[in-house]
This record gives C-alpha cells, sequence and structure tokens, in this order.
C-alpha cells in the first residue's frame, strides 16, 4: 500500500536534437527570462498554454521550432509534456501579473 505511482521512463529516439529543443524550453522558463517571455506572449494574444502555436510564432526560437519537427511522436510528447510543466512551475507572483496569458478562456 505504500507504493507511490511511478510514471514510466520513456526513452528518448533522438536525443541530440531533443536535448536542443528542451534546452531552449529551459532557457525561456528561467527566472531572468520568463517574464520577458510572458510579456511577448500577451502582446501577441497567446495562451501559454498553446504550445504548438508558441513554437510554430517562433517564441521559442527558430531551432526550437525546426528541431520539434524532427522529432517522433513520443519525443515530441515528452517536449509538450515538459514544456507544460515548466508553465505550471512560474511562480505565483510571475504568473499573477500576466493574468491573459495563463486563463482558459
Amino acid at each position: 500500500m505504500g507504493n507511490m505511482f511511478e510514471q514510466a521512463t520513456i526513452p528518448v529516439e533522438n536525443p541530440m536534437v531533443f536535448e536542443s529543443v528542451k534546452a531552449a524550453i529551459e532557457v525561456v522558463f528561467a527566472p531572468p527570462s520568463v517574464g520577458k517571455f510572458l510579456l511577448r506572449l500577451e502582446k501577441a494574444k497567446l495562451r501559454v498554454r498553446h504550445f504548438e502555436q508558441i513554437l510554430d510564432r517562433g517564441f521559442l526560437g527558430d531551432p526550437a521550432k525546426s528541431g520539434y519537427a524532427q522529432l517522433g511522436d513520443s519525443d515530441r510528447g515528452q517536449i509538450r509534456e515538459l514544456y507544460l510543466r515548466s508553465v505550471e512551475q512560474v511562480p505565483q507572483d510571475i504568473r499573477g501579473k500576466y493574468l491573459k496569458v495563463y486563463a482558459y478562456y
């Protein structure tokens, strides 16, 4: 009964490209950058959870956009999961400044 749920580890199919896209996500969500990133999304009238639109419009950089296109479905799923997890880990005080970007409507 003491066993906690543990998510299965899915192997990455294309590690070099995966890591470059992952690094682009980590850069925009790093404390010195995240406010600027959210402000850019706000000005573009984009919601932070709309990963594909953000990627397609180049907000994560062209290398991330082209790298993501090279990934298989499994790797893409893991990247989307990483992105959405990063979205939720932004501190509340910063999220509060960008309510429109975080809104669900």
